[in-house]
């Protein structure tokens, strides 16, 4: 393990241990983007891949919003992408102005040939990934300590999805062919993925990664019981196997947060699914999460990215919500959207969303406050 500077905010470690805290802490997925006018000066003429394979700008990337918002968010996530596992994998996967990301030779099935490829390939993740290690471990010493640095992959299933589809879908007809028609081959795939995944979250864990999540964007595609036969055994052989990798590595265990976008349904499970901290999306409501995970977990989450769209009166009201539903913020909570910054979000007014959480949350539950 690199030596790397003493963390000077552990505020979000804390909580993700289960510690009491003086507030919640706060970061938003996203965060590093195209939304910062500096994200824009700093990419100049690289395509999106193409910053993410360069160390040096990665990490400019990931450190913008830290030094925009010095003193109100309390973590770092490495600019990267969760489908260079499929790239990884041999896949080809381009990013598409305006359209978002493209294989321009999606599996088309179990015996399309590239399928077979797929599995039969021995892929040295260290080797194809390292230059994420590598941002990983840059940005960890260019953050002197100031906050922690998130690590992540995408989940199995969001990552097939993908694979199959060719891209971002409305009706994930590939997708759904591939699971009812070709189940075991699929979960053949799921398990591979999965693999994968655990060797990529523990080398992101010795590059200098000090939390690690798994995003499963396309959770709400599926239904209850596919979601328990095609997500949830894939992310639970991800947190039951990373610890123990790390292990291997000789490596301290590293928190996990599990983000299932749309899985609102699946919540009691994910409670018990392994990871130490479950994101939630904004159509969950906060009290309602509480009650349901008793303690279990830590939440994550979620305000509505689109407030940022509505002004100050709107934030705040959205904030306060927020707030009082996950009990003030003093104990399991790590404050954050329900999603990504959406692009053309106005800086100032996540500024005032993390200037507010700040102050409502500080004065929650204090005599004289009136939020």
């Amino acid at each position: 393990m690199t030596d790397f500077d003493e963390l000077k905010n552990d505020l979000l470690l804390r909580v993700a241990r289960g510690e009491r805290v003086e507030r919640p802490p706060i970061w938003v997925m996203r965060q590093a983007g195209r939304y910062l006018p500096e994200y824009h000066q700093a990419k100049g003429n690289h395509d999106f891949f193409a910053c993410c394979r360069s160390p040096e700008i990665a990490s400019t990337l990931t450190l913008q919003p830290v030094d925009r918002y010095e003193g109100l968010i309390d973590a770092a996530i490495i600019f990267s992408d969760i489908l260079v596992i499929p790239q990884a994998m041999g896949m080809t996967v381009e990013m598409l102005d305006k359209k978002g990301p493209h294989f321009p030779n999606p599996l088309q099935s179990p015996t399309d040939g590239q399928y077979e490829e797929l599995m039969a390939r021995r892929v040295d993740v260290g080797k194809e990934l390292d230059y994420v290690c590598q941002a990983i471990t840059m940005t960890r010493r260019k953050l002197k300590g100031r906050v922690p640095l998130y690590g992540f992959c995408g989940a199995p299933w969001t990552l097939l999805c993908y694979m199959v589809e060719g891209g971002g879908s409305k009706l994930f007809v590939q997708v759904k062919t591939w699971i009812y028609k070709y189940p075991n081959e699929s979960k053949q795939l799921l398990q591979k993925i999965s693999e994968l995944c655990v060797e990529y979250l523990a080398l992101q864990v010795k590059a200098g990664a000090q939390i690690v999540q798994v995003f499963d964007s396309w959770a709400a595609e599926l239904s209850p019981t596919s979601f328990k036969n095609f997500s949830l055994p894939y992310l639970r052989y991800i947190s039951h196997h990373l610890p123990l990798r790390l292990k291997e590595l000789k490596l301290d265990a590293a928190p996990m947060v599990i983000f299932a976008k749309g899985a609102w349904y699946a919540l009691d499970d994910l409670c018990d699914s392994g990871y130490q901290v479950v994101g939630l999306d904004w159509l969950q409501d906060p009290a309602e999460a509480v009650r349901i995970a008793r303690g279990r977990v830590i939440l994550q989450g979620n305000a509505d990215p689109g407030v940022l769209y509505g002004g100050k009166e709107a934030i705040t009201r959205v904030v306060r919500e927020m707030v009082e539903g996950f009990g003030g913020g003093q104990h399991g909570w790590i404050a954050n959207l329900g999603h990504g910054v959406t692009p053309f979000v106005d800086p100032d007014n996540l500024r005032f969303f993390f200037e507010q959480i700040h102050r409502l949350a500080t004065t929650h539950g204090h005599p004289d406050s009136t939020l």
